[in-house]
């Protein structure tokens, strides 16, 4: 396993299925670098655009024929995933399908049809590690989409890391979080202190791990608010338009720019149509944004009995916000219905309602012929369509509605603020540094990264593979009780311990050369191919025939000054061979291939790298600028000299080893690598004083050299 960790999981939404691949330092490696504020961080999550895929539809239409959801579905998004993550640690790599608003609309047996056939296929035709279905595999409540939205925009703000520098008062240093799609709505958030206390048993307990292994819990209130997204708002919307107006088939609506035909699905009315004849009931854009806001106001259900005070929309009990602390982000409809078109994003200003309502205006008070020709001239971006213009009015008003009068975020530009709440553009410029401190901001991407619940969940799981004490308390969420409480949601997968080099940068070298597609590898090699082919013809050729005669004498089987014979192999390994050269090779160059000590053996040649380099490379290296080894007085160690570089091993290219006889292994031989094989050394008596032939002065036993300790089976 390498010093790198993936995660895959699958967002199953209502329209299609998200592949999201994130990666993070493996946290044993991930320590070995880190400095006292590092440790008490979360890991530290990456991904790419290119690391995500979406395609249509959505796994809930698969609740009739849940057989071809695998091969008709999954198979492409796991090769997506396969392309990003290397192939030896996939089956270290978590994978998580969670699905979400389409998938609980569907009848129970077919959802636990589609759901187990997605565990099985994943299974029997990947290699993820999947260890338990129920938890990898589920449709998620609103409620926890929430709270894994909360832990992503946090993560990403830098509210769980960096706590001082987004301290909001009163100890809180966390942000708000609003979600809101086409069919429901969310909102998280941590309490004051004093409302934590007071609902403490409407809160979670979330519980994370820094790299140090110590935990950090959170409290959190999350709710969710079926049918308040904005499709469902606006459906609930036009049937109060038509109970108000049973038999009439001209409804006007204040939410359409003025001179605009809609069905009641909020199409434009086609020519000869049913609405075209009046045969049919439809809505007659007036363009009046004013009238847009009190119309939609009802929908709030701001009159539902409210069993457990206090309650924002609809009866739901929510815990009383406090804006001097609560600062919200906000996203998916937030970001995009102030963003297309009035252009109100973070990196512009902060969201100044005041602002927001004159723009709002301004578009939905123009005649749509006006509308029309600027979406042609792209006035507003080439991504404003007919459609997009014809619906932002109405999902502007509810926006409006539900942050101002439904949640009860402050009307920047127009109310008196607390001391607490810094909300216009000249504080937010000077607090930027420390974190997003107005109310409220929509927000698409932080940092670069996109604020996706996916995010949150896999820096849950992240978290929960820091190793730690074995009686800690697990990572995960659950209700508001100490321990674990019978309802905790576990992080998932399990935990993994990571032996071997942490330190090895055979990922890097993955990620530099595979980027997207492995298949990138081969025209990366035929690419070095052609520059080295290139160069090769550009140095002239008196370079190239020096690099010829350099490269012969370094494969060369044997000495210019003597005879063809055997090469190192045949030396070595040749069983017939009695020659004396034979014995010769061992005798003087058992003396050229002694190590220095190594405590950890042969493994050591193996690492790429060492945490403090101190290990000797004494025996591994070669090539044509060895530093000379030479000895310490009195002792057995080999010394290197005041400066790496001096002495350099001027005779030939070999292993850069110095002989005492002068010239090096490559000169006596052709030795080119490390004798293995000791069966047929020269009796142990001779080593120490023996010749190398017959009229050779007998040379003495080296005092570096000690027996091999290796034996031939």
């Amino acid at each position: 396993m390498g010093k790198w960790r993936y995660g895959v999981i699958l967002d199953a939404g209502s329209s299609g299925t998200r592949v999201y691949t994130y990666r993070w330092l493996n946290p044993s490696r991930a320590r070995l670098d880190a400095s006292e504020d590092e440790l008490r961080r979360l890991p530290k999550l990456k991904t790419k655009k290119e690391w995500t895929h979406k395609i249509h539809p959505g796994i809930s239409t698969f609740g009739e024929t849940p057989e071809l959801v695998g091969p008709d579905h999954l198979q492409q998004l796991f090769d997506h995933a396969l392309d990003v993550v290397p192939a030896n640690e996939v089956e270290n790599t978590p994978l998580f399908l969670l699905a979400t608003a389409g998938m609980r609309l569907l009848p129970e047996n077919q959802r636990a049809a589609v759901l187990n056939e997605v565990c099985a296929y994943a299974r029997e035709n990947t290699r993820f590690q999947l260890p338990d279905c129920d938890l990898h595999i589920q449709v998620i409540p609103g409620e926890t989409e929430g709270l894994y939205g909360w832990i992503a925009a946090n993560y990403l703000l830098g509210g769980f890391d960096e706590p001082k520098q987004h301290d909001h008062g009163k100890d809180h240093h966390t942000y708000g979080f609003l979600d809101m799609g086409g069919a429901s709505a969310q909102i998280a958030f941590a309490p004051n202190a004093t409302e934590a206390d007071k609902h403490a048993n409407d809160l979670k307990l979330l519980r994370l791990r820094t790299l140090d292994g110590s935990p950090s819990e959170y409290k959190v209130f999350v709710t969710t608010w079926l049918g308040f997204g904005v499709n469902e708002a606006r459906r609930r919307y036009v049937e109060a338009l038509l109970e108000a107006s049973p038999d009439a088939t001209e409804l006007p609506d204040p939410c359409v720019p003025e001179g605009l035909q809609v069905t009641t699905k909020g199409k434009p009315v086609e020519p000869g149509s049913d609405e075209d004849k009046d045969l049919a009931p439809h809505l007659i854009g007036t363009g009046k944004f004013t009238e847009c806001l009190s119309k939609t106001f009802p929908l709030l259900d701001k009159d539902a009995p409210c069993p457990d005070a206090p309650c924002l929309l609809h009866g739901v009990h929510v815990p009383a916000i406090d804006f001097d602390v609560n600062h919200f982000v906000g996203v998916s409809e937030y970001w995009h219905t102030t963003h297309e078109i009035f252009e109100m994003g973070h990196k512009d200003k902060a969201y100044d309602f005041k602002t927001y309502q004159e723009r709002v205006n301004e578009f939905c008070s123009k005649p749509w012929e006006e509308i029309e020709a600027g979406i042609s001239k792209h006035q507003w971006g080439k991504k404003v369509d007919e459609t997009t213009a014809l619906e932002v009015c109405f999902k502007a008003s509810w926006l409006i509605n539900v942050l101002h009068d439904g949640i009860g975020v402050p009307r920047t530009g127009l109310e008196e603020m607390t001391p607490g709440i810094n909300g216009t553009k000249a504080v937010l410029d000077k607090t930027k540094e420390k974190g997003y401190r107005d109310p409220f901001q929509a927000v698409n991407k932080i940092d670069g990264t996109e604020v996706s619940w996916t995010l949150g969940k896999m820096v849950l799981y992240a978290a929960s593979q820091v190793e730690t004490e074995p009686e800690a308390l697990a990572v995960g969420f659950g209700s508001n009780k100490p321990g674990i409480p019978s309802d905790f949601q576990y992080a998932g997968g399990k935990f993994t311990s990571l032996p071997g080099d942490l330190e090895d940068e055979l990922d890097d070298w993955h990620d530099t050369l595979l980027r997207d597609s492995p298949r990138r590898i081969p025209g990366f090699i035929l690419f070095m191919f052609i520059v080295m082919l290139a160069l090769y013809f550009l140095c002239g050729r008196e370079r190239r025939n020096k690099f010829s005669r350099k490269t012969r004498g370094l494969f060369s089987r044997g000495s210019p000054k003597r005879k063809p014979g055997p090469g190192l192999g045949g030396k070595l390994f040749s069983r017939n061979s009695s020659s004396p050269t034979y014995e010769r090779v061992l005798e003087s160059g058992i003396e050229d291939f002694e190590l220095a000590d190594n405590a950890d053996g042969v493994d050591s040649y193996h690492s790429d790298s060492s945490s403090d380099g101190s290990h000797s490379k004494v025996g591994h290296t070669s090539g044509w600028a060895t530093p000379q080894l030479t000895r310490l007085p009195g002792g057995s160690k080999f010394d290197i000299g005041p400066g790496y570089f001096e002495n350099i091993v001027s005779q030939g290219q070999g292993l850069g080893i110095a002989s005492p006889y002068g010239g090096n292994a490559m000169e006596r031989g052709g030795l080119m690598a490390r004798v293995d094989s000791r069966e047929r050394l020269a009796p142990l008596g001779a080593v120490g004083r023996s010749r190398s032939r017959n009229g050779s002065p007998i040379r003495g036993r080296s005092p570096l050299m000690t027996p091999f300790k290796e034996s031939v089976d």
